[in-house]
């Protein structure tokens, strides 16, 4: 039996308000109550102040409603069972599917697959004297991706180089037989010779991170497997901690010096913590921090010839397969992986992602799944529009990371031009998009998230004090709402919330923000008695 079709046709009359509405309502009722009630209000030009009751009125009538659809239906398939041996079977084999696909003890047991002997395996090792060894190796292997990206970036500029040369040579030859046609064969040319140099480095470097994930997942693997054999670490000269693998150094050996931006400076880091505790009853305490910086701070992992293992790479792996994970919010467009997030996209290719898929095959699959929502939401409704969007503002999608240097999950946070002026409200699409970017990091056990006080992450001209006094103040206030609110999900408790500010901003500004924080949050300070 469709429950398209079965109505109920309601009928209401409140105690002090008397007005007869009559709605078919589909049974059972799978959509919000609360948004059914706000519909037939704003309808009919019902009174605000009886919408507490309607709602009440509204959940009774579906509750009995459904009751008698269920007993109905119940007794229609007993009758149905008694009657035909066939139906009965069939209805047997349904509750059996059910039962093994929702209830573990009679589910069918299945092999553990190869990702989570993986990582299985990877969380006891880095959580034994085999930490050190496995950081280590990591680092090799970035060294030598960011070797082989080094030579890349160098032959294309030194290509673009000598093109550009060849090109102007050209242009003044104009006068002496060159034809216009000539320059733009050469302008093809040049487009042909510079896209075939890039994809040729790309695929050696996808061959070369694909046979780096490979040999270090086996290797995790035999690692794990001597560990247990052994019953003891492993010593700095065993074959399985010193691998000779070519991949460690790259195809050759060839190394290019970093090129390091002209008149580059490093802004200082600015920062204050503070310990809030919030809520009604049951106070929960949370670390909140304000700091200066950069989405590249937080994600980059420094790899050079030189460079040793950081604090951060120990961090990463400790927390990577824990209920203890660490979030950052990205502000983008609604391109999914536009040229926006492009540098973030980049530094994530600068190593090898052991655990997860590279960044480009995870925003290709978020990219087809909404395609196909986008898909079946167009189909239900009969058109398409060909201006539509695949996401709108305060729509966000989620990334995993194992390769970056304080974070393991990248919140993409759509947003657009209207974050530039200052009219904006806490009913704003990406204010609403942090409240649920919240929520899903209580569902997914992240306990810590970095987001972008000011929604912005450049000093603008329309940036002014007061400007970022008003923005900081609006999300100040949003996001202690939602911590609140928060207490009532469930899952996993936010420990750890990081606003940050954008570099270059003056240190009047930050203390004016960072001394406005414990206003909004009511920092309690302890009295002391003399």
């Amino acid at each position: 039996m469709a429950e398209d079709d079965i109505h109920s046709v309601a009928s209401y009359v409140n105690d002090n308000y008397e007005k007869l509405i009559e709605k078919e309502i589909p049974i059972p009722y799978t959509k919000s109550v609360q948004e059914l009630a706000y519909i037939l209000i704003t309808k009919y030009e019902l009174p605000k102040y009886i919408e507490k009751e309607l709602v009440k009125d509204l959940t009774d009538f579906i509750e009995e409603k459904e009751r008698q659809f269920y007993d109905t239906y119940l007794e229609d398939e007993i009758s149905r069972a008694k009657k035909d041996p066939e139906f009965l079977e069939d209805l047997t084999k349904q509750w059996e599917k059910l039962f093994k696909e929702e209830t573990a003890e009679f589910a069918d047991k299945k092999c553990t697959s190869d990702e989570e002997l993986f990582a299985s395996a990877y969380h006891k090792l880095v959580h034994s004297p085999a930490l050190e060894t496995i950081l280590s190796v990591e680092h090799l292997y970035a060294k030598a991706v960011r070797r082989r990206t080094d030579q890349k970036d160098a032959f294309i500029q030194d290509l673009s180089e000598k093109q550009t040369e060849e090109m102007n040579k050209a242009v003044d030859d104009l006068e002496h037989g060159v034809t216009e046609s000539e320059i733009n064969e050469l302008v093809a040319k040049h487009y042909e010779d510079h896209s075939l140099l890039k994809v040729r480095y790309a695929s050696e470097l996808d061959t070369l991170k694909e046979a780096q994930r490979r040999e270090y997942r086996d290797w995790v693997m035999k690692m794990l497997e001597y560990n247990q054999e052994n019953s003891f670490p492993q010593s700095p000269n065993s074959p399985l901690l010193t691998p000779t693998s070519p991949l460690f150094s790259g195809p050759d050996e060839m190394i290019f010096p970093e090129r390091v931006k002209k008149n580059e400076v490093k802004e200082p880091i600015l920062e204050e913590s503070f310990t809030i505790h919030l809520g009604s009853q049951l106070k929960q305490m949370y670390n909140v921090r304000i700091l200066t910086g950069t989405v590249e701070d937080l994600c980059i992992v420094p790899v050079s010839e030189s460079s040793d293992l950081t604090p951060q790479l120990l961090q990463t792996a400790l927390a990577l397969y824990s209920n203890d994970l660490s979030g950052l919010v990205l502000i983008t467009d609604n391109k999914i992986g536009s040229r926006v997030t492009k540098d973030f996209q980049e530094n994530c290719l600068k190593s090898t992602e052991f655990h997860f898929s590279h960044i480009d095959a995870q925003l290709e699959k978020i990219s087809s799944i909404a395609n196909i929502h986008m898909s079946k939401n167009a189909s239900a409704n009969g058109s398409r529009s060909p201006d539509s969007e695949l996401l709108q503002c305060g729509d966000f999608y989620l990334t995993k990371h194992s390769n970056l240097a304080q974070v393991h999950v990248i919140f993409h946070l759509v947003s657009d031009d209207s974050l530039r002026g200052s009219d904006i409200n806490s009913r704003h699409p990406v204010i609403l998009g942090l409240r649920n970017v919240l929520k899903a990091s209580c569902s997914n056990d992240i306990t810590s998230l970095t987001i972008p006080l000011l929604l912005q992450y450049d000093i603008t001209e329309e940036m002014t004090t007061m400007w970022c006094e008003r923005r900081a103040e609006l999300v100040f206030k949003c996001m202690k709402g939602f911590m609140i609110e928060m207490a009532s999900w469930g899952g996993s408790d936010l420990k750890n919330l990081q606003f940050m500010l954008p570099t270059g901003i003056s240190s009047q500004v930050f203390h004016s923000l960072a001394d406005m924080l414990p206003r909004i949050f009511k920092i309690s300070n302890p009295k002391i008695l003399k």
